[in-house]
């Protein structure tokens, strides 16, 4: 019966169970045998779907059943409104969801649940399963204003990428904000997003190059053949240094392999792929996997090193 309850995603509140004649001891003996899972006074989920979603999937789960127990004057915003648009979860905190108070009652935070007070417009508004959600734009611009600069820069391109907002709307939603005071926060993040990044791995790269002092940076550059034709785009190319960088992450190997392609055939073909790539440009190709983030220094050193052997 608990599971007629259950949104497609397996949340039920208890306001729902009681009313349909299962009382608190069934739920806790339910509790008890794992059958469901508290994730929240009032919010519950079916056991084996908790057990088996990663991190960010249980913030959406209780995000959802936030939702459902708040009436029309609240909407899901900022990181947990990104998370509902898709954006990665790297270096979102997931422990409490995020609400703005459409009545702008003050801030205030309890049972992992993060009350912003906010005016919205109404293009700052879209619907979603019958709940209020802030649109893109609106999206990236309070996560900007709320989490680390590298954090709001991966969101950010994400979006770009994804054509759910363009840098005219971000310009203009920021000079409709300039008295908000996470501002000039938002302001300096937003100006380092990117339209190119492919992945989580790419921009935290650009990033740290920006901020090694590697400034002039070509995102997805092609690389053409004899017919002038691009045969393969280039994660970042370095101009002053003459250098091609691909970010080797997992990414490329899992979501690009090809219909009944191996990860081992994958491997080979990005391996033939980066061949062709330095005998058709004439420039070397440096790869970069996230454990060489961990070390900047390390990682400028051989670019230039790279860059001295080229010369």
């Amino acid at each position: 019966m608990i599971e007629h309850l259950c949104d497609e995603h397996g949340i039920f509140l208890r306001r729902d169970a009681v009313r349909a004649g299962i009382d608190d001891l069934a739920l806790q003996r339910r509790l008890r045998t794992g059958e469901i899972v508290r994730i929240r006074h009032g919010v519950y989920c079916l056991g084996p779907r908790w057990r088996e979603a990663t991190s960010a999937e249980r913030h959406l789960a209780l995000s959802r059943g936030v939702m459902r127990l708040y009436p029309n004057d609240v909407c899901l915003s900022h990181t947990s409104a990104a998370l509902l648009q898709g954006a990665p979860a790297w270096g979102i905190d997931l422990d409490a969801v995020h609400i703005t108070d459409l009545d702008q009652t003050g801030q205030r935070r309890r049972a992992k649940v993060h009350h912003h007070r906010g005016s919205c417009r109404v293009g700052d508004l879209t619907r979603v399963d019958g709940h209020w959600l802030t649109a893109p734009t609106r999206t990236v611009l309070d996560v900007a204003g709320l989490v680390p600069r590298d954090v709001a820069v991966v969101v950010a391109d994400d979006f770009l990428r994804r054509s759910l907002t363009t840098f005219p709307e971000l310009q203009a939603g920021l000079a409709q904000r300039t008295d908000w005071p996470e501002h000039l926060r938002a302001s300096t993040s937003l100006g380092l997003a990117r339209v190119g990044a492919d992945s989580v791995g790419e921009t935290r790269l650009r990033l740290l190059l920006h901020d090694l002092g590697v400034t002039s940076i070509v995102l997805q550059h092609p690389i053409r053949d004899d017919s002038g034709d691009p045969f393969a785009f280039v994660d970042l190319y370095l101009p002053e240094l003459g250098v091609l960088v691909e970010f080797d992450g997992r990414i490329k190997y899992t979501n690009h392999r090809r219909p009944g392609e191996s990860i081992g055939e994958c491997v080979l073909r990005e391996k033939r792929r980066e061949d062709r790539i330095r005998e058709v440009s004439g420039l070397p190709v440096l790869r970069v996997t996230w454990q060489d983030l961990e070390d900047p220094i390390g990682l400028l050193r051989r670019i230039h090193q790279l860059a001295r052997r080229a010369a």
